[in-house]
């Protein structure tokens, strides 16, 4: 009986150790857009006929070995206080494994490809819950040196800032930047820490916020949403079901017509009944289904803009 007792005890305390470690945030540490214009690692892409300056991330890890150093310093940092990491090296190797593929996906009536930056496109593949975006730089005081940092926690779905620590640290005679980094952050790194916990338990607690956006497919057959079924127009359907599937029900409606709806502040879950971590393409593909069965049977398309937000296109796929 003892033994039951005991094999039973320390089950549950693994059981809720497992559980405890599925609450943590999973982050990723980039370094800022401003660190990167600074040491020239940028690069170029044509956004519908404008041209906007983006960092090259490959382009900063060939050619400054602090970088990577560096990153792995704060990586430690982090994993000591129980937060998980994607890398961003082995994130940047994914996405060009990959890149061939994402070129080829177009809209099958317009044709037109996806509208990504890197950054997006960054974070769609490492499905990180808060980028920790980085600035630093190498002072010198004398023949000592030292560190001035910025450390920023991002939402990755929002770009909302939800954490932050500035500071610089004591001057040293040491030159390696990873050790100078890491003595000016302790100080602020508890309290950092728990601001990112802090936010994610809101988050567990209250669902994430996005934006979803339903639009009609102009394709000649009548259809939008004030379409009648049972006396209800389709866009209350959509009202409807979004107030059943939100977190406490939890979305706000910034504008509509017959053509379209914008949603707001859009309270999804984590996870998904299957214990999957839900995104915003995932959380409007389930409407998606939705919409796809009696008495509706409207087929649709949905259109992943980033991770915080989508759009369903109504009248055909």
């Amino acid at each position: 009986m003892k033994r039951i007792f005991v094999f039973a005890f320390a089950f549950i305390a693994c059981v809720a150790t497992v559980l405890g470690q599925a609450r943590k945030p999973t982050l990723m540490v980039v370094p800022s857009d401003v660190w990167c214009n600074q040491n020239g690692y940028v690069t170029t892409y044509d956004n519908q006929g404008s041209e906007v300056i983006v960092p090259d991330y490959k382009k900063a890890f060939q050619n400054n070995p602090d970088l990577l150093l560096v990153i792995g310093k704060i990586n430690t940092l982090m994993a000591d206080r129980g937060f998980p990491l994607k890398n961003l090296e082995t994130v940047l190797r994914s996405i060009e494994q990959t890149s061939a593929q994402n070129n080829l996906i177009s809209s099958s009536t317009s044709g037109a490809g996806l509208a990504e930056s890197p950054l997006d496109r960054i974070r769609q593949v490492a499905q990180a819950d808060i980028i920790l975006q980085l600035t630093w730089t190498v002072n010198k005081n004398g023949p000592k040196s030292y560190v001035t940092y910025n450390l920023q926690g991002l939402d990755a779905y929002t770009n909302k800032q939800i954490a932050g620590a500035q500071g610089s640290g004591e001057p040293s005679m040491t030159a390696d930047v990873p050790v100078l980094l890491e003595e000016a952050v302790l100080a602020n790194m508890d309290n950092f820490t728990a601001r990112l916990q802090a936010y994610f338990d809101d988050l567990f607690a209250n669902g994430r916020e996005v934006a979803v956006t339903i639009r009609v497919f102009d394709n000649g057959t009548g259809l939008d949403l004030d379409q009648d079924y049972d006396g209800y127009a389709l866009s209350e359907i959509i009202d409807e079901w979004m107030y059943n599937n939100t977190v406490e029900h939890r979305f706000s409606k910034s504008g509509g017509s017959e053509n379209y709806i914008n949603y707001e502040q859009v309270r999804i879950p984590l996870y998904n009944t299957r214990g999957m971590a839900m995104d915003t393409e995932g959380f409007v593909r389930e409407l998606r289904r939705y919409l796809l069965k009696d008495p509706y049977n409207i087929d649709s398309k949905v259109i992943p803009m980033g991770l915080g937000s989508a759009t369903l296109i109504l009248g055909e796929k």
